[in-house]
């Protein structure tokens, strides 16, 4: 497997596969100049295509941030689920509407 690059090295290399294109080259070209494959080139591009460096490293921060919040949803949820095992069967719908006024959904 290859190496990982960072985002800031990946819009370079998008860059320099643009002017290539830009010339008359073609995509195999441009992934042979920049040092990829064509998989990984049309992901870039699908991925970061358009971005600055700075959206790209905002971007990349939100996608971290995000992960970070959805464990800690998660982990917030996993006694909310075990308590519902723990009831046993036939009674979820008590206990979804005593869950979602706990939460302050109504119920």
């Amino acid at each position: 497997m290859g190496r990982k690059h960072k985002p800031g090295e990946i819009i370079c290399k998008l860059r320099e596969a643009e002017i290539v294109l830009a010339q008359g080259g073609t995509v195999a070209d441009a992934c042979r100049l920049i040092g990829v494959t064509e998989q990984s080139y049309y992901r870039w591009r699908k991925e970061y295509g358009g971005l600055k460096m700075d959206q790209a490293r905002r971007m990349k921060e939100l996608e971290k941030e995000n992960a970070r919040l959805r464990r800690a949803v998660a982990a917030l949820l996993l006694p909310v689920g075990c308590f519902a095992v723990l009831r046993g069967p036939g009674k979820d719908v008590a206990f979804s509407s005593w869950v979602g006024a706990a939460a302050g959904l109504g119920g």
